[in-house]
């Protein structure tokens, strides 16, 4: 099943033994676009902190119910690595995190359900895998959904909306679609676009390059929030070999 990210803000987590709290953010990796953590607010039974788990963990979610179960129990979240959401999260947060839930390694080291073992650490001091990995102590693929809604979307010949959400697929937590507002040029239509066709993404300019024309977005299939699961209109945006239809 596929799912917008904002309409899963707030369900239920729950654990093998009780309530967690709920769900009040994604962070995605930005080069597999799949979705890396769930940001939970755990309420008033810990003190309102917000914990971070992997989708390796997740039930399946359950529309009508709200609410994802979790292969965890309270006192596992609970004696977790206290990481503050509020702050950039630094790698050695991630592999301190992966080490105390034994979860497999899923980002940009090209790894995804477990593939790719986690990079290694040694102490306060995190070895790269690869040299060309940035320096960073935060991780620079690791970005907030919440954050990127309302980047600014460009076309190849200029500018035609903005971010409102993203679709998830439930089965691995990729990011099949972002969904595109083009109500500056076309009032109230709402596109999807696949994270396949981005060209490049400026961070520092919150703005968003794909490689289609203003004319063939503006002629994609309007996207309708009522419709259970978005893989109805896949059959219109792809060619048999993957590639966007353009709908002149």
């Amino acid at each position: 099943m596929q799912q917008n990210t904002s309409s899963m803000i707030g369900y239920a987590i729950g654990a093998t033994d009780g309530d967690l709290g709920t769900v009040d953010e994604f962070y995605f990796d930005d080069e597999t676009w799949t979705i890396r953590y769930i940001v939970v607010e755990t309420g008033n039974w810990l003190s309102g902190r917000k914990v971070l788990i992997s989708p390796v963990a997740f039930g399946k979610p359950e529309r009508e119910s709200r609410t994802i179960s979790v292969n965890l129990t309270c006192a596992q979240v609970s004696g977790s690595p206290d990481i503050d959401t509020e702050r950039p999260i630094y790698r050695q947060h991630e592999a301190e995190l992966h080490d105390y839930y034994q979860w497999p390694w899923r980002g940009d080291y090209g790894g995804t359900f477990g593939t790719t073992p986690l990079p290694l650490f040694v102490g306060e001091v995190f070895v790269e895998q690869e040299a060309s990995v940035s320096e960073r102590r935060d991780d620079p693929h690791l970005r907030s959904a919440r954050e990127v809604t309302g980047y600014h979307i460009h076309a190849t010949d200029g500018e035609i909306g903005h971010v409102e959400d993203f679709i998830v697929d439930d089965e691995d937590w990729a990011i099949r679609f972002v969904v595109v507002d083009t109500r500056n040029w076309l009032p109230g239509k709402r596109v999807l676009l696949s994270p396949k066709w981005i060209r490049r993404v400026e961070w520092d300019e919150s703005s968003v390059y794909f490689n289609l024309t203003r004319e063939s977005i503006k002629n994609s299939p309007e996207f309708d929030p009522s419709k259970a699961d978005s893989r109805v209109y896949e059959p219109y945006l792809y060619d048999n070999d993957g590639r966007p239809i353009d709908h002149h």
